[in-house]
């Protein structure tokens, strides 16, 4: 059974926006640092690894998409370029500024091309897995392969086609789902539900995910099985994480009660802070393309409106814990997040510090 190969159980979630800095601070002060490469070109993700290996010998950790891509539907997009019209129209745009490609690629040649190349010492994936001469080709470099799962099903799906680790990814966590058994969003469970079930199904290391984001979370995901806890929201206000102005204020400002799973910026399940228009159209939109379709028409209202200093159609990924994030560097939040940890693992009952 194969293990994290950093020096501490703890995983920063792959962000899109955060590039090397945050996975070099974090691999550096012993944790596992994550790039997200689904919104990069296989030149920016090449670029990327090698400002990451310029600066760190750590071991580190990349991480794709693998949905499908769906197939050209001009009605839908009409649809959502009428949604999108009154705001166009507000922010003093012509609506033929509105994209129809896609937001996000999936792994597929070109990518593995540059793992086979880079040899990331991690390789992770988000939907599924890419298909399996692709994952064959990733297995060959001797990568750390792991997946998310949402539900026991997923976690039964993973294990079977041979992934090394598996992420427990409970409703609470920021960003997209990893779901891809299922499109219903009602039916998952929060992670404390999940990871034992998880844990109890399958013979591999599970990653506990989902709102975890301090020294309490970690230890009671540890004592609910885990074998480590992968950690996004807290890291978002570190100076490396590469957040907006507004963002960074969404966050300070943010209260337990404040994110929804929503569908408006890409097509699929996400959660994040809420906004404008995820109040006035949402969070769900049966009009939003499929994913990633969604977002070529979205961008620009978005950046139009964050110009203005407005974030009214920001995509302010985050979880429900983010009134925990803190301000301070990655590294020294990462040595401080296992700290905490191990004083609360050692604080428990004898009988339950065992399982920490």
């Amino acid at each position: 059974m194969r293990t994290l190969p950093s020096r501490l159980p703890l995983v920063q979630a792959p962000m899109v926006g955060s590039l090397s800095p945050l996975a070099i601070a974090v691999s550096e002060a012993g944790g596992l640092g994550s790039l997200a490469c689904a919104a990069l070109s296989p030149a920016q993700v090449r670029e990327q690894i090698g400002a990451i290996r310029a600066q760190t010998s750590a071991p580190f950790n990349v991480n794709f998409f693998c949905h499908t891509r769906p197939a050209p539907d001009d009605e839908a997009q009409a649809k959502w370029q009428a949604l999108l019209a009154p705001y166009y129209k507000e922010a003093g745009l012509d609506l033929s500024a509105a994209r129809t490609g896609p937001g996000r690629a999936p792994f597929d040649e070109a990518m593995c091309g540059v793992i086979e190349e880079t040899r990331p010492a991690v390789v992770s994936f988000h939907f599924g897995l890419p298909d399996e001469t692709l994952l064959a080709r990733v297995r060959h470099t001797g990568a750390m392969i792991v997946s998310s799962a949402t539900t026991v099903e997923e976690a039964r799906w993973l294990e079977e086609r041979g992934v090394d680790a598996i992420i427990a990814q409970g409703v609470e966590a920021g960003g997209h789902r990893g779901m891809f058994l299922t499109k219903d969003i009602h039916a998952q469970p929060g992670l404390f539900a999940l990871l034992p079930q998880i844990v109890d199904a399958v013979s591999l290391p599970v990653i506990a995910a989902g709102a975890i984001a301090d020294g309490r979370g970690i230890a009671a995901a540890f004592a609910l099985g885990a074998s480590a806890v992968q950690i996004g929201t807290a890291y978002m206000l570190t100076p490396q994480a590469g957040r907006s102005g507004i963002h960074r204020a969404a966050l300070r400002a943010a209260r337990d009660d404040m994110t929804r799973l929503t569908n408006l910026y890409t097509g699929r399940p996400a959660r994040g802070l809420m906004t404008r228009f995820m109040r006035e159209q949402g969070p769900m939109n049966e009009t939003a393309p499929a994913f990633p379709m969604a977002t070529g028409a979205v961008d620009p209202l978005r950046a139009a409106f964050e110009n203005e200093g407005n974030g009214d159609f920001s995509v302010l990924w985050s979880g429900e814990a983010a009134a925990l994030a803190r301000e301070e560097d990655a590294g020294a939040l990462t040595r401080q997040l296992w700290e905490d940890a191990l004083k609360c693992a050692s604080s428990l009952p004898s009988s339950m510090a065992s399982c920490v």
